[in-house]
């Protein structure tokens, strides 16, 4: 019984999928530039759960944009943040921050924070991107546009979530609900 726990143990230890991540940061050390050139500084967004999207206003995804609205208009006063990350890094976004703010006002109603166009993989990945993967691992790096990182009260990544999740999804929702 003892070698059949023992060999259990082993086998669980290396499919271990989980992150053992250190956190010596957490994302309220952090900040970015909003689209309108503010910064923004999570460490404003203590105690509340953040869900970073890295967006573009030429994806076949973009449709996505009117269900983050929801999220925002649904659960903004329990404490969720909504943050639009418009990126290039896939070569799906308009030229300046200008286009891509009047872009998501006038066709979504956009009323969440958006930042800068920022770059989300690689090298050049913005700081909250390399602090993703660092910690959560290569399910943190954007493979496409509008990934979806999901933030707890604690500053850690709770979750991430394929481009192809909609926002509104159950699986999202209930991730959100269960750490608001």
């Amino acid at each position: 019984m003892r070698k059949i726990i023992f060999l259990l143990s082993i086998v669980m230890f290396f499919f271990k999928t989980s992150v053992l991540a250190n956190y010596d940061k957490k994302i309220y050390d952090l900040s970015i530039e909003s689209i309108t050139g503010e910064t923004i500084n999570f460490k404003d967004y203590k105690n509340k759960v953040i869900l970073v999207v890295n967006t573009a206003s030429y994806c076949g995804f973009t449709k996505q944009y009117d269900e983050l609205q929801q999220l925002w208009d649904l659960y903004q006063k329990r404490g969720l943040i909504v943050l639009g990350v418009p990126s290039d890094s896939f070569n799906q976004e308009k030229n300046n921050d200008a286009d891509v703010k009047e872009f998501c006002e006038v066709n979504f109603n956009i009323n969440f924070p958006l930042t800068t166009i920022t770059e989300v993989k690689g090298k050049n990945a913005h700081e909250i991107f390399k602090w993703a993967k660092e910690n959560h691992g290569k399910s943190a790096v954007p493979k496409w546009n509008f990934h979806k990182i999901l933030i707890n009260k604690e500053g850690k990544i709770e979750d991430t979530f394929a481009s192809m999740t909609k926002p509104l999804s159950k699986k999202i929702i209930k991730a959100i609900e269960n750490i608001l």
